[in-house]
């Protein structure tokens, strides 16, 4: 094993420097350096680097606190970038062992309609013997403030351009990234939307011909726990590291962003990312609401040998090992944030009772079991406000959830394998030191009758499907032998036409195959220029028989939707109105995004025997809203199922 530089060193007394409009922290691995009272991260001095950060792009520099907000009433999800300049700053902590700096900005009402309704307290501490620092704030919305949406929070850093090249989120997720300048034309042409630059003429040819785009590195929450850069020479690393999702919104497979050109590295707290519209969370006037954010870890680590440059991403998911072990911290002197003891936990089992696939209970393996603010049946994936604690059951069902911040909760689940979510009817109160046994859970997935076909996998992700092989003029060199990880690239959508030229999708039950004939995205189709049209998929299925009396049930689950509706009709293609609608769903963008799944939907659709016929039989599936190349939707998974006195289960 590479042993990090940082750790042969002894360190000296931790310091505390104050320098008219700075303060300067130094505990002898690293100096750290912040406006006063602005609280704005300015310089940090490592490993004989005078400052990691950038501080000469025309806009964002350093390492800081922002948000983007905006009014009541405003459309979309832009609103203003709020970059947090503190006004007043104090001393929290300072020992020989430890040091913790407050950087508030309480609300001026005569700034309304220019700076969010927020206090915020930005924190920073630094601990004696260690390689890095520590990040949290509070956030608070007062009785005296008025009513905003607040689409997006984060702590960003700009790190040095000339030093950080080499970037890594996953061990099959790195690689050397351009530079800055190749996005700017003449150097960079832009594609379909901003974030998509082809660079046709970067300072280095290697890169000529890519596509490049923050959102080819997104990650999902539960998986979101390190990533960073590389400094090659001399080899130094800059990682952020995140070790709870208590904080975070949206569950734990909602996808942020990560660390991406220019060289940025975000810690993502709140965005409308993935989500659209349905992650804007919306303050009413007066409102009282607080949260802390993080803390996160900024892991700062080396190695002498440059052939051992790599092995930084190593010692950093090692490091980030130990973070999460040692969450809740107990060194955060915030009262607003709660220490191990000051925690609860909850355990359980959760089974799950389909009797058209077992007459016995089956364990709900790998179940995503969590507790987040009381809502509806699948609310948590759509909550903001709030925290969430989320687990995974174990082979045999049982659950254990630990360090849950003292609250009243609902406990939510799904099952990979099946349709629909849980929900736990009771609330659940944690208090401290508590511990909750609920005992034996069992939850009835949606089901009327056995399965007549089905088309996917039940697991909230369009993976499973058709994803084509790009465009070979926008492709990321990353993923191209990485077929797990072909939906990240450019322009997948626009394969759609050439792979159905002339007609629309159809697929064939007992003879197609939803890994080859069921495309991933049902877009739409253009037909000019700025012009497309709606698509229309067809499901042909045999019936040997129908049961006249009996009513039959279609499950129609999304793992996306972005401007779509989804109209189902049954053997009438032009049925007017349709059989179903699904209503103008989604604004989630995953299309664009570069992923498998946003928000998941489930629509259950009653199909009466009459508009069946003995033999063969045709659904219709068509995406009406046709505004966009980017709009569509993504299934997750679709069945057909027979009348409940048809054929009884089990």
């Amino acid at each position: 094993m590479i042993v990090p530089k940082h750790s042969q060193i002894s360190t000296p007394v931790l310091q505390l420097l104050h320098q008219e409009d700075q303060l300067i922290i130094d505990n002898g691995i690293f100096q750290l350096r912040l406006t006063n009272p602005g609280g704005k991260i300015i310089g940090i001095q490592y490993n004989g680097i005078e400052n990691l950060l950038e501080l000469n792009n025309p806009i964002f520099n350093g390492g800081f606190w922002d948000l983007n907000w905006s009014v009541p009433g405003t459309s979309g999800t832009r609103g203003k970038f709020d970059e947090i300049e503190c006004n007043s700053f104090k001393v929290v902590v300072e020992t020989e062992e430890q040091i913790e700096l407050s950087f508030t900005r309480t609300w001026d009402p005569s700034l309304q309609g220019d700076q969010s309704p927020l206090t915020i307290d930005i924190r920073y501490i630094i601990l004696r013997d260690s390689p890095g620092f520590y990040s949290y704030a509070i956030y608070e919305h007062k009785e005296n403030m008025p009513a905003f949406n607040l689409n997006e929070t984060r702590i960003a850093f700009m790190l040095s351009i000339e030093k950080f090249r080499y970037m890594a989120m996953a061990d099959d997720r790195q690689r050397l990234m351009p530079l800055p300048k190749d996005r700017v034309p003449p150097r960079g042409k832009e594609l379909a939307y901003p974030e998509a630059v082809q660079l046709v003429d970067p300072v280095e040819p290697e890169f000529k011909g890519e596509v490049d785009d923050k959102y080819q590195y997104s990650c999902e929450n539960k998986d979101n726990k390190v990533h960073g850069f590389i400094c090659l020479d001399p080899p130094v690393g800059f990682w952020q590291i995140t070790p709870s999702n208590e904080f975070r919104t949206g569950g734990p497979i909602k996808q942020d962003l990560t660390s991406h050109v220019n060289p940025t590295t975000l810690a993502m707290f709140m965005s409308t990312h993935y989500g659209g519209n349905d992650f804007v969370t919306q303050f009413g006037s007066g409102e009282q609401w607080k949260k802390v954010f993080g803390p996160v870890f900024i892991y700062l680590n080396s190695v002498a040998d440059k052939n051992d440059t790599l092995s930084l991403w190593d010692d950093a998911k090692e490091r980030m090992h130990k973070e999460v072990d040692c969450w809740p911290y107990n060194f955060a002197s915030s009262e607003d944030y709660p220490k191990a003891e000051q925690r609860g936990t909850i355990r359980g089992r959760l089974s799950v009772n389909d009797r058209c696939i077992s007459k016995e209970y089956l364990s709900a393996k790998g179940a995503f079991v969590g507790l987040a603010p009381p809502g509806n049946a699948g609310s948590f994936q759509r909550e903001c406000k709030g925290y969430q604690f989320w687990t995974n059951s174990d082979d045999e069902g049982y659950f254990s959830i630990q360090n849950v911040r003292p609250g009243d909760y609902n406990l939510y689940a799904w099952v990979p394998g099946f349709i629909g979510d849980y929900k736990y009817e009771k609330s659940i109160a944690i208090t401290a030191a508590s511990d909750v046994d609920i005992g034996e859970l069992i939850y009835e997935p949606p089901r009327s009758g056995p399965t007549l076909w089905e088309i996917g996998i039940p697991d909230r992700s369009a993976a499973e499907f058709y994803v084509p092989d790009p465009d070979p003029q926008y492709i990321n060199k990353l993923y191209i032998s990485q077929p797990e990880n072909r939906f990240r690239q450019y322009g997948l959508w626009e394969r759609y036409a050439d792979l159905y030229p002339d007609q629309d999708l159809v697929f064939t039950v007992g003879s197609s195959d939803y890994k080859k004939d069921w495309f991933y995205a049902q877009v739409t189709r253009k037909v000019g220029d700025k012009a497309y049209k709606p698509t229309t998929w067809q499901i042909k299925f045999n019936l040997e028989s129908i049961d006249q009396n009996g009513i039959y049930a279609l499950r129609i689950a999304l793992s996306s939707a972005t401007f779509s509706i989804l109209e189902v009709r049954v053997n009438e293609e032009e049925a007017n109105p349709p059989h179903f609608s699904s209503g103008l769903i989604g604004s989630d963008n995953t299309i664009a995004r570069h992923g498998v799944h946003g928000l998941y939907w489930l629509f259950n659709v009653e199909v009466a025997a009459g508009q069946l016929f003995q033999g063969e039989n045709i659904i219709y599936l068509k995406q009406a809203w046709s505004v966009s190349a980017l709009h569509g939707i993504m299934y997750d998974y679709i069945r057909l199922e027979a009348p409940p006195l048809s054929a009884m289960c089990y």
